[in-house]
């Protein structure tokens, strides 16, 4: 035994050491992930498949080893199918990275600081007057193929005309305005709905739709309820509802200015997700 584990020490070296420090971080990314995905009760009913695979071929069950090797065959070519949007947030959250980011146009503190102070102003609005509304802030991900299904608009952020994009009886203030380097980029455009069944029954289109924009990218989405005047926001597929205007600016001021000045995002991530989240 003794032989064994010197022989082992000597054959250990800093690429063993870095191997499985890499393998590790995947290992706890991966398990992260599952448990804040609907992942993880589909994967604990898998991992009960394998064990009951493994225990029926010892004791010489074949029958029912047979079937369970049969159903975990095409077990992993459902899970790809089940979990296909997952998948694809992982590896969009893998492009996101800072070693693969770069940005070809700066955008201007200034402007940044500008267009946070007017959504506020306009949201504080909405939310006084019981208007709807939906603002989508577009960051790495590009958001060209929902921009798309609405008006495009390119217009410098002010109040006013935000308040006449959602202006009941307004053309597009059914749509989501999608705000892009500071300006309004499209207006009345259609976003994809969550697919989340544990969100509470009292949310209607408006926030699903603004909670389905972040599930499918890294975008920032600011939602007034027209029922009650409530202010949520949304990011990476959660929600946060009964907001204030300065925790809004505050919220829009920690991401893009975070981005702009070259720093990480995990600064706004531990910000959205402090306080009650849905």
């Amino acid at each position: 035994m003794q032989e064994f584990f010197t022989s082992l020490a000597n054959g250990f070296g800093v690429l063993d050491v870095i191997d499985i420090a890499i393998i590790a971080f995947i290992i706890y990314k991966a398990l992260g992930f599952i448990r804040e995905s609907r992942a993880e009760q589909i994967v604990k009913g898998f991992i009960i498949l394998i064990l009951a695979a493994f225990f029926s071929g010892v004791l010489h069950l074949y029958a029912l080893n047979w079937i369970l090797n049969g159903v975990m065959t095409f077990g992993i070519i459902a899970l790809v199918v089940v979990f296909q949007p997952e998948l694809r947030r992982v590896l969009e959250y893998i492009g996101r990275g800072r070693i693969f980011t770069m940005r070809f146009t700066a955008v201007d503190n200034e402007r940044i600081k500008s267009s946070a102070s007017a959504i506020a102003k306009a949201v504080d609005d909405f939310s006084n007057g019981k208007t709807g509304a939906l603002i989508v802030m577009e960051h790495e991900v590009s958001l060209d193929d929902f921009a798309e299904t609405g008006t495009v608009l390119d217009a410098d952020v002010t109040p006013e005309l935000l308040k006449n994009i959602f202006y009941v009886g307004a053309p597009m203030h059914d749509g989501a305005s999608i705000v892009r380097e500071g300006r309004v980029h499209a207006a009345g455009c259609v976003l994809p709905l969550s697919k989340n069944m544990s969100l509470p029954k009292e949310l209607g289109m408006r926030h699903r739709a603004g909670i389905g924009i972040t599930e499918v990218s890294d975008a920032y989405c600011i939602i007034v309820s027209e029922e009650t005047g409530v202010i949520s926001s949304a990011y990476d597929g959660k929600i946060k509802r009964f907001l204030d205007i300065k925790t809004i600016e505050k919220e829009i001021l920690n991401m893009f200015l975070d981005e702009s000045s070259g720093s990480d995002k995990p600064g706004f991530r531990a910000l959205f997700r402090r306080g009650d989240n849905v």
